[in-house]
């Protein structure tokens, strides 16, 4: 066993785009699920990475985001998993966590075998960060209650592809292994 990585996705966000009506119902019952295991990589020491997309904002910086994500119709959302003094956040502008981002090298840099993905959206931005991570050969678990969707069914297919064409581990929050 290797050192893990809880890797927070796109969960910094306004909720001001047209796919928002659809996705704020899943993110509000993924919401509980992803503080607990957000406050308990905290608690084990695991460091918690936040990937987050900069929503074409290219002098924004991570506390810019923040900011706008909290002055947004639902910041009741971003609140519970804000990042601490102790998080590391990695600015994104595609889909997959890994493109062009330092990300592989922080992972290398932590020591990371083992990435946790957790957030938005389950088959879009999760499912393709759990491909970039399985090329570059780092195990990958998915707490499929700790992610949100937009659609369920696409949701449902990207968790199996992941488990089954990636090697993740799909399980519930509570029984994620770091």
């Amino acid at each position: 066993m290797g050192n893990s990585a809880l890797i927070v996705i796109d969960m910094i966000n306004a909720y001001d785009h047209p796919d928002a009506e659809l996705l704020v119902p899943s993110v509000r019952a993924a919401l509980p699920q992803l503080t607990r295991l957000i406050d308990r990589a905290r608690a084990e020491g695991v460091p918690v990475i936040y990937a987050n997309d900069n929503f074409g904002e290219w002098r924004s910086h991570h506390g810019e985001i923040i900011e706008t994500t909290l002055a947004g119709k639902n910041a009741e959302l971003v609140e519970p998993i804000l990042p601490d003094d102790d998080s590391l956040f990695v600015v994104k502008a595609r889909h997959s966590i890994f493109y062009e981002t330092p990300l592989s090298y922080l992972l290398s840099q932590l020591g990371a075998d083992h990435v946790v993905l957790c957030g938005q959206v389950t088959e879009q931005c999760v499912l393709y960060s759990a491909l970039d991570a399985h090329i570059r050969q780092l195990r990958v678990t998915v707490p499929e209650d700790a992610v949100a969707h937009i659609h369920g069914d696409l949701a449902e297919a990207a968790l199996r592809m992941m488990e089954r064409n990636m090697s993740a581990t799909v399980r519930t929050a509570d029984t994620v292994a770091f």
